[in-house]
């Protein structure tokens, strides 16, 4: 398996969490599922699935606090996730694995699998479900889709820079980011031929996904996740709610494990 390093977003919105807030933690990384905050699931999980390096992108004290005390690389927030992300990759380097600490429900099986089915080829890969594969593991989430002619998709929260070029995607994904909760924003710049392809309902995902990666210079994949509910993250109630109660169904190690203890 390629070695990686790996990078939990853990920071916060301008203003606070709504959910956050709700709940009265100082930010959303903290929220507790079974006992223990969010992003300790994530950071147990990533050094089980075989990270070398985990870095935390954090501004919160007590955020800082918590990665430190699991042995992470304290990596300071950004004004918003892609900067953020930027820097995480500045300091960590190629190969890393993007993802959030929010990721409440994330498995190693998840991340090796992700792993495992990437080419080696290409600089960026990023893990999306189908509709069918997330309702199927949770009847009726309420997720944002991209419809395309092989299905509708959803994001995973997983992104594998494998290569120094990746930096140039992060611009891109800035742009994609911005515009995932408006989705006609994103098609719109796939250009005149491939947008017609697209209303006529014959654009595929991957074709979709490897063409604004050409736009950054990049070859950029899609791997599709067999695990529906690697699509579930923590954003409102209704998600940790449902986060809370799939818990116990896919055996999630809400403790943290003896290897982030060793380095504490």
């Amino acid at each position: 398996m390629t070695r990686f390093n790996a990078l939990i977003l853990a920071g916060e919105r301008s203003g606070g969490d709504p959910l956050a807030r709700h709940l009265g933690v100082p930010a959303k990384a903290l929220i507790e599922i079974g006992g223990q905050p969010m992003l300790a699931h994530v950071i147990s999980t990533l050094r089980t699935a075989g990270a070398d390096v985990i870095g935390v992108s954090a501004s919160d004290p007590q955020v800082i606090a918590l990665a430190q005390a699991m042995g992470c690389e304290i990596i300071r927030a950004a004004s918003g996730p892609s900067e953020s992300a930027a820097e995480g990759f500045q300091r960590l380097g190629a190969p890393m694995l993007l993802t959030t600490a929010d990721h409440a429900l994330l498995r190693p099986e998840w991340v090796r699998h992700f792993m495992d089915q990437r080419e080696d080829s290409a600089d960026v890969s990023v893990l999306l479900a189908k509709r069918e594969t997330i309702e199927r593991a949770a009847p009726g989430t309420q997720r944002t889709y991209l419809a395309f002619a092989d299905g509708k998709w959803s994001g995973c929260n997983l992104f594998f820079f494998a290569t120094p070029r990746a930096t140039a995607a992060l611009a891109l994904w800035t742009q994609v980011e911005a515009d995932r909760k408006r989705p006609w924003r994103i098609v719109r710049k796939l250009g005149p031929a491939l947008l017609l392809r697209y209303l006529l309902g014959r654009l595929k995902l991957k074709q979709a996904i490897a063409h604004l990666g050409a736009l950054a210079g990049l070859e950029v994949q899609t791997v599709e996740s067999p695990f529906g509910l690697a699509a579930i993250d923590v954003d409102k109630p209704a998600d940790l709610e449902l986060v809370k109660q799939l818990t116990d169904r896919i055996d999630a190690p809400w403790a943290l494990n003896q290897a982030g203890r060793a380095k504490s």
